[in-house]
């Protein structure tokens, strides 16, 4: 059991290193790529790999070689993922906390408010730029084309996601057959048939892309959790073989070495290494 930690840390680490590899590639992909909703992931996707990368690979050596420093920066840099994981996955819940629904007689989709929304995530949509670049992301996605076809019984007996129902359609209870005088929902004067403007600037659209970030923070705080319980259960493994590095630099056996004059080498542990799995092969 002396070294069981440091076997699972190692393991652990080779795993998340080649893991890495996929990661850092899909970044660099994306870089390639001219749709917006890609690049919008590319420079998280080449951050995170590069991270997962550096400290997999001092978690690998700190571990198999008993290296403290990289142990040390492995188990440092694991205690910022940590920290940091927590205080994503709180915030995302506190933001996407507030939003609902509204049922439409005689319909199988819903629709939705943006004023039901937290006030930052309204504010994310409200500025300028920022929807700009999230409309430019539902026109290359092609999401309204999937409903262009559509007959009025369609409508009455298929479902919408969100952003089809508040970007693609004028709200339901527009009546465009009356007379100009009735005030109506702001959004029926936005609308417009033409493909590339629809009701893409409605408070309905931004209300739908809302919703759909909503879920999808939903879906990622469950993954959150589930890492943060993993990550703690690794970083707890990843003391144990920290305190073992530090009883191996001078093989002393019964817990840590109160001698500090005495530091090996450092091909001392490499050596030591060679000379263990000779004694194995004989």
């Amino acid at each position: 059991m002396y070294r069981f930690s440091n076997t699972v840390i190692g393991f652990l680490n080779l795993i998340t290193l080649l893991a890495s590899i996929p990661i850092i590639g899909a970044g660099l992909w994306m870089a390639r790529n001219s749709t917006t909703c890609e690049n919008f992931l590319q420079t998280p996707l080449l951050v995170l790999g590069f991270i997962v990368l550096v400290v997999s690979l001092a978690g690998f050596i700190g571990a198999c070689f008993h290296v403290v420093w990289a142990l040390w920066l492995y188990l440092f840099v694991m205690l910022l993922l940590i920290t940091a994981l927590t205080a994503f996955t709180v915030f995302g819940l506190a933001v996407t906390s507030r939003g609902s629904s509204v049922e439409v007689p005689g319909r199988n989709y819903h629709e939705y408010r943006l004023g039901d929304y937290s006030e930052w995530l309204r504010n994310r949509v409200k500025d300028p730029n920022s929807w700009n670049d999230i409309k430019k992301c539902i026109l290359g996605s092609k999401t309204c084309a999937q409903i262009q076809n559509w007959t009025p019984l369609d409508y009455l007996r298929k479902d919408m996601s969100p952003v089809q129902s508040g970007c693609c359609k004028p709200p339901t209870s527009c009546n465009y057959n009356t007379a100009a005088t009735v005030a109506q929902d702001p959004d029926c004067y936005r609308w417009n048939n033409a493909p590339t403007i629809l009701c893409y600037d409605c408070d309905s659209c931004k209300a739908g892309a809302l919703e759909e970030m909503r879920r999808t923070w939903h879906k990622l705080a469950v993954l959150s959790i589930v890492m943060l319980v993993l990550l703690i259960c690794i970083y707890s493994i990843g003391c144990c073989a920290f305190r073992n590095a530090k009883r191996a630099e001078t093989d002393h056996p019964y817990g840590e070495n109160q001698m500090t004059k005495v530091r090996p080498r450092w091909d001392y542990y490499w050596w030591r290494w060679w000379y263990d799995c000779k004694e194995r092969l004989y």
